[in-house]
């Protein structure tokens, strides 16, 4: 059966079959068709056999063509310099004037046309200064590729040209053709040009919300005697009054292909920045297709925002360098590296600029400068530039604690963003910080820090920020958590052994309004408490505290180097106009109860506390001095009042006093804190 079965195949599938059933039957159906055709069409009749009329008729068409042909060669094309400036004036609403010689070129393979002074006129907005004004543009096309759909340029060649670009505060380009159309992000798509030749021409940019002008010279050589051919741009000018220069350079525009990249390198200094690129336009003529090597160096990141216009926190200076890469409206940096004051630094960075600029960080770093990091809150860095490359920080205002650095609500205002970032270790600090943890994320002006986490050798501090910068004056807000801080961190080692130590707790709630922190802590309300539920302390309390005491109770507290458990220590404040005033202030030991009163001025950054005290055990102490805690918050004085002696007695009112406002604060501070801490004994024994 099988081979029956091929049999048949290999008879239905021979060629003599094939030929026979279909072949024969389609020719000899085209055949009868033409015949058909020859019989029947007029047209082809008379094409055949031509008669009179076809003959007048076919003389005419070739006079038409005849006369067409002279007309285009003996065509003086200035007579259209006219009728197109007036269309293209209209067009784009501005004066466009073809003030020279125009000569076109047709008959040939690469038609041509050279157009002789040029001027391109300003927007309505700017009459007065024109966009362009060329001396002499030759262009050719290459024919087939245009009958194919294609612009393919032989040869570019433009001669003295003079280009002014503004742009206005308002966002307005001069040389912007279509104002009304949306901003897609995309950089210009070019025809091919195999030969492009600038000389003579000459920019200049004139963009007024940034204060930035540059006077640039633009040539594109084909070859030189002195080694500068290729594309080169080289302008010098300011932003902000500062100077500013910029060279890009690339290779000669002769047999470009679009399927080999373009070389570049491009430097750019200025507001406090260095920016070099080394890289390729990887499709030639395709602006939107860009990767290189890109390397970042200057005094503060943040100056970088009056290049690129991308807002980045304040540093001390940097030095980075990674791969930047651009696909029409998304731009990448990635896989950098590099230095941040005494701080290594690296990650990713993607910018998306169509529609609304939205810009997405992750960065780290191996090992944080924790002096570094206080830039990005407006203090002012320094680092040095010996071996230890060591940072040091200041306010910025002599005598001040908190920095009073503006913060650009406009920057914010202007783009979206995201950031994460995460030091894994830290440099050997006072605070005794060992890890950080930071988060951002910036919508329609309101930035929200979520989370700020540092991490102590012992404790952490976690919390929240919002800075709501859709107003003039920005509108803030923090809940900041102290876990589990030692006292030995805060309180400096005196004579070999620390004069306190326990474990400290606290919570910071505050909001209101201010540009940079110290107005924001000026004008702030909410409250800060600090809880040290259990520890100890020297019993010569008044040596703890460096009290300036008479002689006499000095040699009384001589040598005391006995030490008292902290039973429960709790200060605990209102803040309302930037001044915390003290609504609960304890220090309970066994041989003291102290009770403080007083004002943290935020705004001026002075202490006025007083500190009232008394003895649980007479044979320490018969009397008991107000201890005064005044002055700046960078130094303060710690002294005593010799004018008022308190009388012991009244343990039971001061503690009385001061039980309620305790427990009320155990949970906003930490949750089941009464149940652990000896403060929940204070209270226990105080019913």
């Amino acid at each position: 059966m099988p081979n029956r079965m091929i049999s048949r195949l290999k008879d239905a599938l021979s060629w003599d079959r094939v030929r026979a059933r279909a072949l024969v039957p389609a020719a000899a159906r085209a055949a009868e068709w033409r015949d058909h055709i020859k019989a029947n069409d007029p047209v082809y009749t008379s094409f055949r056999s031509p008669g009179l009329t076809e003959k007048v008729a076919g003389g005419v068409f070739l006079l038409l063509v005849a006369a067409l042909v002279i007309f285009l060669l003996l065509f003086d094309w200035n007579w259209l310099r006219g009728p197109i400036g007036r269309w293209a004036s209209v067009k784009y609403d501005r004066e466009v004037a073809l003030q020279g010689d125009l000569d076109v070129r047709l008959f040939s393979w690469t038609p041509s046309v050279i157009v002789n002074d040029l001027k391109f006129g300003g927007p309505t907005w700017s009459r007065d200064t024109d966009t362009a004004n060329v001396g002499r543009i030759e262009a050719s096309v290459r024919l087939r590729k245009l009958l194919g759909g294609q612009i393919e340029m032989p040869l570019l060649a433009i001669d003295r040209a003079e280009v002014h670009l503004i742009a206005t505060e308002d966002g307005k380009q001069s040389w912007d053709l279509e104002p009304e159309k949306p901003d897609d992000g995309e950089g210009a798509r070019l025809p091919v040009i195999q030969r492009l030749v600038i000389s003579g021409g000459h920019i200049v940019l004139d963009e007024r919300k940034r204060g930035l002008t540059l006077d640039a010279t633009v040539n594109a050589r084909e070859t030189a005697n002195d080694g500068d051919a290729g594309f080169v741009l080289d302008g010098k000018g300011a932003i902000n009054r500062s100077p500013l220069t910029l060279r890009i350079e690339g290779g000669p525009f002769i047999n470009i292909r679009r399927d080999r990249p373009y070389h570049f390198t491009a430097d750019l200094a200025g507001a406090g920045s260095h920016l070099t690129a080394d890289g390729s336009v990887t499709r030639p003529f395709d602006l939107g297709q860009v990767q290189a090597t890109l390397t970042l160096q200057g005094q503060d990141l943040a100056d970088l925002y009056q290049l690129v216009g991308i807002a980045l926190p304040n540093t001390p200076r940097y030095r980075i360098a990674g791969a930047l890469k651009r696909d029409d409206s998304h731009w990448t940096f990635n896989d950098f590296s590099g230095r941040v004051g005494a701080s290594d630094l690296s990650g990713d960075i993607s910018v998306e600029t169509q529609d609304r600029l939205k810009v997405e960080a992750r960065l780290a770093s191996q090992r944080l400068d924790i002096n570094d990091l206080t830039a990005i809150l407006g203090a002012k860095t320094q680092t040095s530039a010996s071996g230890d490359n060591t940072t040091t920080v200041s306010s910025g205002v002599p005598g001040k604690l908190l920095p009073d650095a503006t913060l650009a609500v406009d920057r914010l205002q202007t783009m979206d963003g995201t950031l994460t970032y995460r030091a894994a270790s830290v440099k050997a600090n006072d605070l005794d910080i060992r890890a950080v943890r930071l988060g951002a994320d910036l919508e329609a002006g309101i930035l929200n820090l979520d989370p700020v986490a540092f991490t102590f050798n012992r404790g952490s501090l976690n919390g929240t920020a919002r800075i709501n910068a859709t107003r003039d004056i920005p509108w803030s807000a923090i809940d900041f958590r102290l876990s589990g801080y030692p006292l030995q961190s805060i309180v400096p080692a005196a004579n070999g052994s620390s004069p306190i130590s326990g474990l400290a707790l606290g919570r910071a709630r505050l909001e209101g309004p201010g540009a940079s922190i110290h107005r924001f802590a000026a004008n702030s309300k909410g409250s800060i408490s600090l809880v040290v539920p259990n520890g100890e302390m020297r019993s010569a309390f008044a040596e703890l505290l460096g009290v300036n005491a008479s002689a006499g109770l000095l040699r009384l507290l001589r040598g005391d180097q006995g030490r008292s458990p902290i039973r429960c220590a709790v200060a605990d404040f209102n803040v309302s106009g930037g001044v915390a005033r003290a609504r609960t202030f304890v220090i309970d030991t066994d041989v003291v109860l102290a009770k403080g009163s007083g004002t943290i001025n935020l705004g001026d950054e002075t202490l006025n506390l007083r500190i009232d005290g008394e003895s649980k055990k007479p044979r320490l102490l018969r009397l008991w001095t107000p201890i005064n805690v005044t002055g700046p918050l960078t130094q303060p004085r710690i002294g005593v009042d010799v004018g008022q002696m308190v009388a012991q007695g009244g343990l039971t009112a001061i503690l009385g006093a001061v039980v309620a406002p305790v427990a009320a604060l155990f949970a906003f501070v930490d949750p089941g804190l009464a149940e652990d801490a000896n403060c929940g004994a204070l209270i226990a024994g105080a019913r």
